[in-house]
């Protein structure tokens, strides 16, 4: 049995344990779903106060929007990383998190882990439909090119997922895996283009090669998959244009991969799963 026909076989399931993860994020809070909105917030005001005032990094204008305005590049890019980094983290957990409920009976477990991905993207699709407006208020055109937002996002849930399944696995057997994997977050922050532009990558990479020091900086760093996602989001809602075909087909290769090679090892691991809980 695929994972797809597992997954549609358990699609209430599926569905009510991502509900039950959406309501459960801000249970009790005052501000509730509030915070989804302001938690990106404050991390935008934090980044463009350092990078933006402090460190001045300069962005290039959106082409062909025209748009020139530091925060909203940034958050073009930092939502998709959000994202990805709580789909992770949340996914990989989730069999930890649901061992009582692992040993009493027996169901897909893998619906645990993609129930906390799916959870995420209600919040990702909020954000980005208010960032949108916010975009058009400062004289972009975002709005025809969120079809095609859509279609992103869903590729990069797969990429998170496939990412979720294999550590979720892992932290069973493993439990300082989130440790590591915290640790890893955030070099693979800035190891992504969200901060700074790419060019300051190339131009990086021109200097060493000047200096002899022949290494191909500029294509090892483009191997990284968020640096495609980065780049497709932020040419559809702060450029408004198409992205190139290289960078989406390496967005479809990479989500294609990851929830492949995560299943894999999911399955491949999952029969001692209640006895590690």
């Amino acid at each position: 049995m695929t994972a797809v026909t597992q997954l549609r076989g358990s699609r209430e399931l599926l569905s009510n344990l991502t509900m039950r993860e959406v309501r459960g994020k801000y249970k009790r809070t005052a501000l509730g779903q509030l915070w989804s909105l302001i938690n990106p917030l404050a991390m935008m005001l934090i980044y463009t106060a350092v990078f933006g005032q402090v460190l001045k990094i300069q962005v290039p204008p959106g082409h062909p929007s025209g748009l020139k305005v530091f925060a909203l590049w940034l958050i073009c890019a930092l939502l998709p990383w959000n994202f990805l980094n709580s789909a992770i983290s949340g996914g990989m957990g989730a069999l930890v998190g649901n061992a009582n409920l692992i040993k009493k009976t027996y169901f897909p477990r893998e619906v645990l882990v993609a129930a906390t991905v799916f959870s995420w993207d209600i919040t990702l699709l909020t954000e980005m439909g208010v960032l949108a407006l916010v975009l058009v208020a400062f004289g972009g055109m975002p709005l025809p090119w969120l079809p095609l937002v859509v279609v992103f996002i869903a590729l990069l849930t797969l990429f998170a997922l496939g990412l979720g399944l294999a550590l979720s696995v892992a932290n069973v057997y493993f439990r300082d895996t989130q440790h590591f994997v915290g640790i890893l977050m955030q070099l693979w922050f800035y190891a992504t283009p969200i901060v700074y532009p790419i060019t300051y990558v190339h131009d990086k990479a021109q200097h060493l090669k000047a200096r002899g020091w022949d290494i191909h900086l500029e294509f090892i760093y483009r191997l990284n998959p968020m640096e495609r996602f980065t780049a497709v989001f932020r040419n559809l809602m702060y450029d408004n244009r198409w992205p190139t075909l290289g960078d989406s087909l390496y967005c479809v290769g990479a989500a294609v991969i990851s929830v492949a090679v995560g299943y894999w090892l999911f399955m491949r691991f999952e029969g001692r799963m209640a006895e590690e809980l």
